[in-house]
């Protein structure tokens, strides 16, 4: 079967090109990884640190193939009333309400029991059926006419239980409610789990998938990053800013500062006017890029450090392309 998105991404320069015009500038590791994923209709299970654009790729890959975002954020104790269906039970309780009344009518006249069974067992059983299902998320991905991008965010964060019960959803593009049957995907979507290794996944999982980890990106791919989401930071100080954080992901911190900090950064920096970067305000700013106390303090003990290495840094690179 021919998907709609085959015709958007002939190639993996497309899908580099439709994530960019999304705003999400990729490596060719995360575009070939998407096509594949669209040719083969695979799901991409999405590992790495937290903040370095996994749930991010899933919004743009949405954006760029024209397709509505479904997502699911999973925790502990989810479970599949949460993520595949409930049953609407005020509109259950009206209809048994109505059925009784009309039952009643109906069976007045019987001539015995038997009788009124043969006219219950006339009577369309529609209490467990679509007309009285709520979808959620994981159902209505797999019911949408166009196909949809269905982000299932932070799988490692669910339960193990619940990682098994994804698994028929993820080889077959189907879902099994007791009490209707066997659900098929309209369209088959395309599938993203992300992943911030908080615990190990199943091995059942990892076969259905393809794997992608999206790392901390180096300083070039960094600096294009920052360029597209923060266009009006100067060139000047986006290499300095970007070269101190590099250099700050050396330091043993607990938590390193990841690409969504570096935005965030970049945003204070420009509300404060900075043209370059400077000790005292990296001192006062330094708080948005770490996000533990003991981090923030060892930060500010080598910001003159970090600070004058990343000037150093930058001012070589500006010089060498000026050459």
């Amino acid at each position: 079967m021919t998907l709609p998105t085959e015709q958007k991404v002939p190639d993996i320069n497309a899908v580099e090109a439709g994530l960019v015009r999304a705003g999400y500038i990729p490596n060719r590791q995360i575009a070939t990884a998407l096509f594949l994923a669209l040719r083969l209709q695979k799901p991409i299970l999405v590992e790495g640190p937290a903040g370095v654009g996994k749930t991010e790729l899933a919004k743009a890959a949405a954006q760029f193939l024209d397709l509505p975002l479904i997502r699911m954020q999973c925790y502990e104790g989810l479970d599949e009333s949460k993520a595949l269906y409930e049953w609407k039970y005020g509109k259950q309780l009206l209809y048994t309400q109505i059925l009784k009344d009309k039952l009643g009518e109906s069976f007045r006249d019987a001539e015995d029991l038997g009788a009124a069974m043969r006219r219950l067992n006339s009577v369309s059983d529609i209490f467990y059926s679509f007309d009285f299902l709520e979808p959620r998320p994981l159902l209505r991905a797999l019911q949408q006419q166009g196909g949809a991008v269905l982000l299932v965010d932070e799988i490692d964060k669910a339960d193990e239980e619940f990682e098994a019960f994804l698994l028929e959803i993820l080889s077959d593009y189907q879902v099994t409610i007791p009490e209707i049957g066997t659900v098929g995907a309209i369209t088959p979507p395309v599938v993203l789990l992300t992943s911030n290794n908080t615990r190990d996944l199943g091995d059942a999982m990892k076969r259905r998938c393809l794997h992608l980890h999206i790392g901390y990106p180096d300083q070039k791919l960094e600096e294009r990053i920052i360029d597209s989401r923060v266009p009006g930071v100067s060139e000047v100080l986006r290499k300095q800013l970007v070269a101190f954080v590099q250099q700050l992901r050396t330091v043993d911190l607990r938590k390193l500062p990841s690409v969504s900090e570096t935005i965030d950064w970049a945003r204070a920096l420009l509300l404060l006017h900075a043209n370059e970067l400077d000790v005292e305000t990296v001192q006062d700013t330094i708080n948005v890029l770490l996000k533990f106390e003991g981090d923030v303090n060892t930060g500010q003990r080598r910001a003159a450090e970090l600070t004058h290495k990343a000037r150093r840094e930058a001012g070589g690179e500006a010089a060498q392309a000026a050459d």
